[in-house]
C-alpha cells in the first residue's frame, strides 16, 4: 500500500451512468486509496442496489420518492444507508461532510445546481457535467476561486489539455486543438441523414457512453459544448479553440504554443485514464491500461469538421461567442430536441432546426444571474417543445 497518497472520500453525482460506473471500477481497483461516501441517481434503481451492496455508502439519493422507496425494498436489513430524494437529496450527496471530492456526471441540466452546491461547501469537482460550465461558466469558475475549489477535467478532451498545459506559462499558449472522432456520420453524405435511423445513430465507432452523449458525438453537438467548457475551464477566448477531426480517437486533444510547438496527449479511447487523472491528481494510478500499438495504427488522420453536415457545432460556436444566457438556451434546446429523437418523436435532421430556431426566438440577457439563467434553460425547454409539435403535427398531416 503506498501511504504516501491521501486517501480520498468521493461522493458521485451520476453513479449509474458510464462514468459513474467507471469511476467505481477504478474504486474497486484501488480500496486502499478511495472511499465512496454517497452516490446519486436518477431511478436505476437495480444498478444503484448493486452498487450499495458493494461499497456501502453512507447515503443515496434518487429523482423521486417512489424510486427511494422502490430501492428501500430492494436492500436487505443489513445494509444501513440514509436513501434522500430529489433537489435536497441531490444536494445533501453533493455536500456531504466526509467527502473531499465530488464527480459531477449526471446527464444534462440537472448537474448545474448539485455541482455548484458542492463548490460552495468547498469540494473539489472531478467535473464530466460539460452542461455546468456550459450553462453558467462565469458564475461556476467564480465560485470555485471565491471557495478555493479545483475543478479537475474528466471529459478526456478537457483532461488532455490540462495535461498538456501543466508546468506551462498561460501567456505561451496560443490554441487549444479539441479532437473530435467524428461520430458515425463522419463520411456518409449529408443528403442521406434523413433515412438516419435510431440505432444508426447510437453506434459510436470508437466510444462506449450513453445515449444522450452518443447523440450529441452524432450531431457534433457534444463538440461545440466541449469548445464552450473549455473557454471557461482554462480561461481562453473561443477564437482560439479549434476542432480538429480525428477519427482514430488516439490524439485526445493537442495545445499549440507561441513558439510553434504543439503537445499532445495520446492514449486509447478510454475514460478509465481521464476519469483516473482527475481522482488521483497530481499523481497517477498504475491502471495497467494498454498504450496504442501505434506500428500497428501505422497513421493518423485528421480533417477539418463539416459545418454544413454538422451546423450544431457552428451554432455553440455562436453561443459562445454572444454569450450570456445563449449557451444555455442552446444546450436546453437540443436536449430536448435529442431526447425527442431518441423518443422517436423527431427526425435526426432536424434536431439542428429545433435549435436553431430557439437560439433565434430568444432575447439574449448579456449579464445574467444564476436565476436568469435558470429561467432561460426552461423558457428554451418549452420553446423547443412547441416546434417540436410542430414539426410532429406536419408530419402525421
Amino acid at each position: 500500500m503506498d501511504r504516501s497518497f491521501p486517501i480520498k472520500h468521493i461522493s458521485i453525482l451520476g453513479s449509474t451512468g458510464s462514468i459513474g460506473r467507471n469511476v467505481l471500477e477504478i474504486a474497486a481497483m484501488f480500496p486502499e486509496r478511495f472511499v465512496i461516501e454517497a452516490l446519486a441517481a436518477k431511478n436505476n434503481i437495480d444498478i444503484l442496489a448493486g452498487q450499495i451492496r458493494q461499497f456501502r455508502p453512507k447515503l443515496v439519493s434518487l429523482f423521486d420518492e417512489s424510486s427511494a422507496d422502490r430501492l428501500q425494498k430492494q436492500l436487505p436489513k443489513d445494509i444501513s444507508v440514509q436513501i434522500l430524494f430529489g433537489d435536497e437529496g441531490y444536494k445533501a450527496v453533493a455536500t456531504h461532510h466526509a467527502v473531499d471530492i465530488v464527480v459531477s456526471s449526471m446527464v444534462g441540466a440537472a448537474g448545474l445546481f448539485p455541482t455548484l452546491a458542492a463548490i460552495r461547501s468547498g469540494k473539489d469537482i472531478a467535473l464530466a457535467n460539460k452542461e455546468t460550465l456550459v450553462m453558467a461558466g462565469e458564475i461556476v469558475m467564480q465560485e470555485a476561486r471565491k471557495h478555493n475549489v479545483r475543478i479537475l477535467p474528466v471529459d478526456s478532451e478537457h483532461s488532455a489539455v490540462f495535461q498538456c498545459i501543466a508546468g506551462q506559462r498561460p501567456s505561451e499558449i496560443a490554441k487549444i486543438l479539441l479532437t473530435a472522432s467524428g461520430g458515425p456520420f463522419l463520411n456518409r453524405p449529408g443528403h442521406t441523414f434523413d433515412t438516419i435511423r435510431l440505432a444508426d445513430a447510437l453506434n459510436h465507432p470508437n466510444w462506449d457512453m450513453g445515449k444522450k452523449i452518443t447523440i450529441d458525438s452524432a450531431t457534433l453537438m457534444n463538440k461545440g459544448l466541449e469548445v464552450i467548457e473549455a473557454k471557461h475551464l482554462f480561461a481562453i477566448s473561443e477564437d482560439r479553440i479549434e476542432v480538429v477531426v480525428h477519427p482514430q480517437s488516439i490524439i485526445h486533444s493537442m495545445v499549440s504554443f507561441h513558439d510553434g510547438s504543439v503537445l499532445a496527449q495520446l492514449g486509447i479511447p478510454d475514460m478509465k485514464g481521464a476519469i483516473a487523472y482527475a481522482l488521483s491528481w497530481p499523481e497517477r494510478l498504475a491502471l495497467k491500461q494498454p498504450v496504442p500499438d501505434f506500428a500497428a495504427i501505422g497513421s493518423l488522420h485528421f480533417q477539418r469538421p463539416d459545418l454544413e453536415k454538422f451546423p450544431c457545432l457552428a451554432y455553440a460556436y455562436e453561443a459562445c461567442r454572444k454569450g450570456g444566457t445563449l449557451p444555455a438556451v442552446l444546450n436546453a434546446a437540443n436536449e430536448i430536441a435529442v431526447q425527442a429523437f431518441l423518443d422517436s418523436r423527431l427526425p435526426f435532421i432536424r434536431i439542428p432546426d429545433v435549435i436553431r430556431r430557439t437560439m433565434d426566438s430568444h432575447q439574449i440577457d448579456k449579464q445574467p444571474k444564476l436565476s436568469d439563467i435558470k429561467n432561460a434553460d426552461q423558457w428554451a425547454r418549452l420553446q423547443a417543445g412547441e416546434f417540436i409539435n410542430r414539426i410532429e403535427s406536419s408530419g402525421k398531416s
